[in-house]
């Protein structure tokens, strides 16, 4: 019988491992338990506004080289959109500033010397203690590392870590922000440019995936929760959904691409991250106006950053457990004040939906940090995937996609 890899979880996490393993031949089934793929990471008709959305919005930077090379694995790498270079359009609700941050393509930041590149009221040597994050200890806060004030935090390094930790800076670990800084900001422009899943994540990063998966002889179950995992003899042996219980080969292998919670139920003994934070999105079916750039980053307001899809507006606030408990109309009318600001809009606030995801991503403290699972397990027929595992970045569909390749590699190496 040929080898057989099971991927719990349809998120980026199992679809990255179950593309990588197909690929290479090998017989592929993915356990989903949702009646849908994507995880976090979809899109879906929303019935208030008649039109699809996403449940959240992602940004995709052309450094992150896990997932441009997912998607040219799936021929989808012309999904994205973006600048031709490295460009970040910011307002500050306070001042009515508006500025574009252009880093240069090369690693040597000149930009910092051009103060049309640069943010206002900065100097050059502004930029300088930013450089701490790039050697830091793993149970640093970031605090401890940098001043959190001033125009550089303020209106350039809290909005982008905000952004990437999901996690209030000054208490976010120090280590996962120093990655992000040396990935993109510190890798220089050509690393830096946003790009958009213009059409809507499940048309990037979901539907080419069930397509490759579809091509390559690999079976989808959706609806099919795992409910027990059996282990004895040092591996894995079977899998229970309830309904049935798949048994195990010798040669057979499980990649477990599951949530935390979920991950900790089913595997003794697992170290997984215990606490989370919250992001907030607003959409409203609202074709942006002339001249709205396709994002833009917020300073001093409710909302962090606005993004322009051809048939509507949508709003991301990160680090959002502050709004879970704000009823909905309050908080769409809050947000929809502020983008009408932003967008010099004089319009009644048009149709829209609040998605509240309650526990988007592990909080990116050190503590939290810490907990943080390996890939490799005490059971060499088992591996662990997700954007919670131990990845060296936050919680991204960077690190998603980079520990499904991981987990891929552990249970079916190329050869």
């Amino acid at each position: 019988m040929p080898r057989i890899v099971h991927v719990i979880g349809a998120g980026l996490a199992g679809l990255s491992a179950a593309v990588r393993l197909a690929g290479r031949g090998l017989a592929v089934v993915v356990h989903e338990a949702a009646p849908h793929a994507g995880g976090r990471c979809r899109s879906y008709r929303d019935a208030a506004l008649n039109m699809v959305i996403d449940n959240g919005n992602h940004l995709v930077l052309s450094g992150n080289r896990a997932a441009l090379e997912y998607l040219r694995c799936l021929g989808a790498e012309d999904r994205l959109v973006g600048p031709a270079q490295a460009a970040f359009d910011f307002v500050d609700l306070a001042t009515h500033e508006r500025w574009t941050l252009r880093p240069n393509a090369g690693l040597l930041p000149w930009w910092v010397f051009d103060a049309k590149r640069r943010v206002p009221a900065t100097h050059p040597f502004d930029y300088l203690p930013a450089g701490r994050l790039l050697w830091t200890g793993p149970g640093q806060r970031i605090d401890a590392v940098l001043a959190c004030h001033g125009p550089v935090y303020d209106r350039l390094l809290r909005p982008v870590l905000l952004a990437a930790l999901n996690t209030d800076p000054p208490e976010a670990s120090a280590a996962l922000a120093g990655a992000v800084i040396r990935e993109t900001l510190a890798a220089g422009g050509a690393a830096c440019r946003p790009l958009i899943a213009r059409d809507g994540l499940g048309a990037a990063f979901v539907e080419p995936a069930l397509r490759y998966l579809a091509t390559h002889s690999a079976i989808v179950r959706f609806g099919h929760r795992l409910r027990a995992v059996g282990i004895g003899s040092g591996r894995v042996q079977n899998l229970d959904f309830g309904e049935d219980t798949v048994a195990l080969g010798p040669d057979d292998a499980v990649v477990l691409a599951v949530p935390p919670p979920v991950a900790t139920a089913l595997i003794p003994g697992l170290s997984a991250p215990t606490e989370f934070r919250a992001i907030v999105n607003a959409h409203f079916r609202l074709p942006p106006p002339a001249g709205f750039p396709p994002m833009i980053g917020v300073v001093n307001g409710t909302v962090e950053w606005i993004f322009a899809f051809p048939d509507r507006l949508s709003v991301t606030i990160s680090g959002a457990d502050r709004l879970l408990d704000t009823p909905r109309e309050e908080l769409a009318a809050l947000i929809w004040a502020e983008v009408a600001a932003v967008g010099n809009l004089d319009v009644p606030m048009p149709a829209w939906q609040i998605v509240r995801e309650r526990r988007a991503t592990f909080a990116a403290t050190p503590a939290q940090n810490a907990l943080r699972p390996g890939t490799r397990t005490a059971w060499p027929n088992l591996a662990l995937a997700g954007d919670w595992t131990a990845t060296g970045l936050p919680a991204t569909i960077e690190g998603a996609i980079r520990s499904g390749n991981t987990a891929a590699e552990i249970v079916g190496p190329s050869t």
